[in-house]
């Protein structure tokens, strides 16, 4: 039952819980030595925030399960998740999603006032969104891009540093052009069976779906490429310039696998699964902190 629980909770999933240390990463050379005990003690609090979020999100994709189990019976992959192949009980989930939450929430403010209110804002959102936004046409999508900017803010108040718009607009835009990806991957995956899955789908086309995705590519673009050259925190050497190529090919393997290789429903599994995708999201990480902490000066 523990491995079925937790295989509910999807864990892979939690990849995306590390947008809170976002905020540390970009922050942390205006303010703080790194190296120093101060930033031992941000790090800290960013890491028990993303444990946190964890335990929050894992409550979350439980009650996801929980209210769409006939749907997802109905699913080629999605049907043989615990709660839908009848692996793991209601009552039990129900029992791990209040074990969860009078843990996680708690120990939310107990870390930080305002961290603790990001968190309850970010789960009624998703509560919400269980049952009410996931019906609503584009709301939907821009629903999950807000629960990513959450997770960046949560990062943000949890070391009481002021995080750059830029990361927000790039979040948002980034975040939505993953979501109409995956709108797309269940409308070609699902075809006729799409409106029996998920209602909101009928509202969507192919077509429709490939226009958002390019609109949110490339704003995505420009915005990480103004973001490079105008962020008050970066080098003002302009060397942060130089990762615009690695956020490029991130962006055209993510276009290639969705739409050459069909992919895009779970994003976090392709990043694991596509050794090109992962090593150009890994190699964008180390340029950007080379730059920050290395060759950025001057």
């Amino acid at each position: 039952m523990l491995l079925n629980l937790l295989k509910t909770m999807r864990p892979r999933q939690w990849i995306k819980n590390l947008m809170i240390y976002i905020p540390f990463a970009f922050t942390l050379r205006e303010y703080w030595r790194p190296f120093s005990p101060e930033m031992w003690v941000l790090l800290t609090k960013a890491t028990v925030g993303f444990a946190l979020f964890c335990l929050i999100s894992g409550a979350i994709y439980l009650l996801n399960d929980l209210v769409d189990i006939e749907k997802d019976r109905q699913h080629p992959r999605k049907r043989f998740r615990p709660l839908a192949a009848g692996a793991l009980s209601r009552a039990a989930a129900v029992g791990a999603i209040i074990v969860l939450l009078s843990v996680a929430l708690p120990a939310s403010f107990r870390l930080d006032g305002w961290f603790g209110i990001v968190a309850v804002i970010y789960f009624g959102l998703m509560l919400m969104y269980s049952y009410v936004l996931k019906h609503l046409v584009i709301i939907d999508v821009f629903t999950l891009a807000a629960g990513l900017v959450l997770r960046a803010l949560a990062g943000a108040v949890a070391i009481h540093v002021p995080a750059s718009p830029w990361l927000y607009v790039c979040t948002v835009l980034l975040a939505l052009f993953i979501g109409f990806s995956k709108r797309r991957h269940e409308l070609v995956l699902l075809e006729e069976n799409a409106m029996n899955h998920r209602l909101i789908l009928k509202e969507y086309t192919p077509e429709v779906l490939d226009q958002m995705i390019a609109v949110t590519t490339a704003s995505f673009v420009m915005a990480y490429s103004l973001y490079t050259f105008s962020a008050p925190n970066l080098p003002a050497n302009h060397a942060m310039m130089l990762t615009i190529p690695f956020a490029l090919y991130v962006v055209f393997r993510l276009l290639y696998l969705v739409h050459i290789k069909g992919e895009g429903g779970s994003p976090e599994e392709m990043i694991l699964r596509d050794k090109w995708l992962f090593g150009a999201v890994l190699a964008w990480g180390l340029s950007i902190v080379a730059i920050l902490y290395v060759f950025g000066h001057g």
